[in-house]
């Protein structure tokens, strides 16, 4: 009589499951890789090794995972593989230590999210009781979100499969090929139930209108959204209040005032509110405002940017006068030299990385909808240009995942983008907008903003440098596939469901375009918390280290190796702890010796890269982005404010949207030091560190959404 085969394993937790022979085979054949053991089929037949001895030892009895191991590593010895049993030690102790620090920090892990995620996500995203306890899991979020979204899909048509795009939604999210923004996943299913991050509210000439916006926006960021505003409408300082007799006290001074009531209001209890505040450069006032942030401590909620017109970019160039306009007269009330004010900005974002500047010119030349008015304002990270009283729901798209045995999966890659334009046209849907005003302007347009995450590591996974001719013609060949894509997905929303309501003389009728769901479809975010969720590089920017110190609670420090390098080095036999530890020292790998070339020019960091590579790199992307690129010009502590008034101009000649940069070293407070370098303590520190919710980009602060 043959023995019973081995049907079920007991887990950790003493939970029961299907007994997976594949689970050992991919076990072993990471061993083989890490160790560069070769040999076809090999981690095959040592897997149905394992699966005899286990079939023979624990016959009619279920074993748990642990014994499963215990008998790798025994065949992997017996069968004369020392290397690659210690291996599969080590990636044991590796998974043991996780699990241990998971049980830490209090984390219930249903998808194998790395330690920070799992952080992250129980800070801000799980449900929780009254206690604050979390109540629910990762994968209970994702089924809490895409039930929600998915749900209105009846209201299109009453014979939908509503429970198959549920299912289509959720693997979509589990697997962490995209992600939408961080309100929507706070929110979706819940009783407060607003999805969006973007939001733009105007600000006109009076009192009570300022006032009125102020208690807007304060509802917006208590429902975990961001606003954008054009202080530009109003008065400058010193001009004339013919109702009171009075002196107005200028755009600068309500900024201030919007930013203090932004400090005492928490977004959903979950996060600060941010804001963007944008001056146009004609306006009296400029000057005041450039240097607002000059002490490093003032407007700690706002990000501030100039609204530059071409003509200013013209004037600058020849070192013409430039004309200040009183925006309640219109008419000129001084004048000043171009490239003089453009020397104020660009000396105080050298030392403090504000102002950044809004091309205005460029992204009302894209404006989908000039017959609803100009554009004046962003969102606060500048990625979407909105019209007042206008929201709009991100998405980004993990670009790492759709690549396979070294090249782009196009069709994967054109699956996903169909599904997450279908998913973000349904956020709007499901969205319970925070004012009546939003709920009519977006519903008018239906402006979703699908980006990307991850660019870094495909390239490094394609083997391409990220400062190379290569990597920019990758950037605009996927933009411009996804752009492709998601138009066609937008278009087969609209003969389903209608075209945006404002279509009718917009730019897309003009042209004589497809009827489309969405005014614009496409935007690129900085995407912090949730490239830390997808474990992946953020939005468009490069690795900012190679290996690093994490602070994640409470003092405690994780040391963190990207995982594409680390498995390079394993496979190319230049892995050792020496080179992890000199690499988080450095977190480049530029000037290591004994790494291949190859390796270092394709494992290019933020540091290594010359700034005009930044710039092109995000002027590839905006080529085929409809709305805006959110990036970093990240600059060397020794770089000069000629260096930033040359990404200033090349940014404008290249038609960038907005630029900013920053150059390291200057505030005091930053969320990533490098070795050698001063920490947030003024003491030296030997490594590069992060704090927990830095994925890459701008070094003093982390994308809020």
């Amino acid at each position: 009589m043959s023995k019973p085969r081995i049907s079920q394993v007991r887990k950790r937790d003493g939970s029961i499951q299907s007994f997976d022979p594949g689970k050992i085979e991919g076990a072993i054949q990471k061993a083989l890789e890490a160790t560069r053991t070769e040999g076809k089929g090999l981690a095959g037949d040592l897997a149905r090794q394992v699966v005899g001895v286990v079939e023979d030892r624990f016959a009619g009895t279920i074993p748990s995972v642990e014994d499963v191991q215990d008998v790798v590593e025994e065949v992997l010895m017996a069968q004369g593989y020392p290397k690659v049993a210690k291996a599969y030690i080590l990636y044991r102790q590796q998974r043991a230590d996780l699990r241990t620090f998971k049980r830490y920090i209090g984390a219930h892990d249903d998808l194998k999210l790395s330690a920070n995620a799992l952080r992250v996500l129980e800070r801000r995203y799980l449900l929780k009781d009254e206690n604050g306890r979390a109540v629910e899991t990762p994968r209970e979020l994702f089924r809490r979100v895409a039930h929600s979204v998915a749900a209105v899909e009846a209201r299109f048509d009453r014979t939908a499969d509503v429970k198959g795009l549920e299912e289509e939604f959720f693997n979509l999210m589990s697997n962490l090929e995209f992600l939408p923004n961080s309100p929507t996943l706070m929110n979706a299913g819940t009783a407060l139930g607003q999805l969006s991050a973007c939001f733009v509210l105007p600000v006109e000439d009076s009192i009570v209108d300022i006032f009125e916006t102020l208690k807007n926006a304060a509802i917006i960021h208590q429902s975990g959204g961001g606003t954008g505003f054009s202080f530009s409408r109003l008065r400058p300082n010193g001009d004339v209040v013919r109702s009171t007799m009075g002196i107005a006290s200028g755009p600068v001074s309500f900024i201030r005032v919007f930013d203090m009531a932004t400090g005492v209001m928490k977004q959903g209890g979950k996060r600060r509110g941010a804001n963007m505040g944008i001056l146009r450069g004609d306006h009296p006032d400029i000057e005041e405002f450039v240097l607002a942030k000059r002490d490093d401590c003032s407007l700690p909620n706002f990000n501030l940017s100039v609204a530059v017109s071409d003509e200013f970019m013209e004037a600058a160039s020849r070192r013409g006068s430039w004309p200040l306009i009183n925006p309640r007269t219109g008419r000129e009330v001084r004048s000043a030299k171009a490239h003089e004010l453009l020397d104020m900005i660009v000396n105080n974002a050298w030392r403090t990385g504000e102002p950044g500047l809004v091309f205005i010119d460029q992204i009302n030349r894209h404006n989908p909808t000039p017959h609803l008015g100009p554009i004046e304002a962003t969102n606060p990270c500048g990625e979407l240009p909105l019209l007042p009283y206008e929201s709009c729901n991100l998405g980004s798209i993990d670009l790492a995942k759709m690549v396979s045995d070294g090249q782009i999966d196009w069709a994967r890659l054109r699956k996903v983008v169909g599904m997450a334009v279908h998913f973000l046209d349904n956020v709007i849907e499901a969205n319970n907008f925070p004012l009546p005003e939003i709920d009519e302007v977006t519903r008018g347009n239906r402006k979703i903003g699908l980006g990307v995450m991850g660019f870094a590591d495909a390239l490094v996974k394609l083997g391409i440098p990220y400062d190379s001719e290569e990597g920019l013609e990758t950037a605009e060949r996927v933009m411009q596939f996804i752009s492709e894509e998601a138009h066609a997905a937008s278009a087969r929303l609209a003969a389903n469901r209608g075209a945006f309501p404002n279509f009718s003389g917009s730019s897309h009728a003009r042209q004589g375009g497809v009827a489309l769901r969405n005014a614009s479809l496409l935007s690129i975010a900085p995407t912090g918390s949730i490239s830390i969720i997808a474990a992946c590089s953020s939005g468009i920017e490069p690795l900012f280290a190679l290996a690093y110190v994490r602070n994640v609670l409470g003092g405690t420090r994780l040391l963190e190796v990207n995982p594409l390098f680390e498995h390079a080095a394993h496979e190319r036999g230049f892995f050792s702890e020496r080179l992890v530890q000199e690499v988080s020292q450095r977190g480049t790998v530029r000037s290591i010796e004994g790494i291949p070339e190859d390796v270092r020019r394709v494992f290019v960091t933020d540091q290594d890269i010359e700034p005009e590579w930044h710039v092109r790199m995000q002027a590839a992307f905006q080529k085929h982005t409809d709305n805006s690129v959110s990036k970093t010009v990240n600059l060397p502590a020794e770089a000069t404010p000629e260096d930033i008034r040359r990404v200033y101009t090349m940014a404008h000649e290249l038609g960038c949207k907005g630029i900013t940069v920053y150059r390291y070293g200057s505030r005091k407070q930053q969320v990533l030091y490098l070795g050698g370098r001063v920490s947030n303590t003024e003491e030296p520190t030997r490594y590069v560190t992060a704090d927990s919710e830095y994925a890459g980009g701008c070094h003093f602060g982390t994308c809020p959404f």
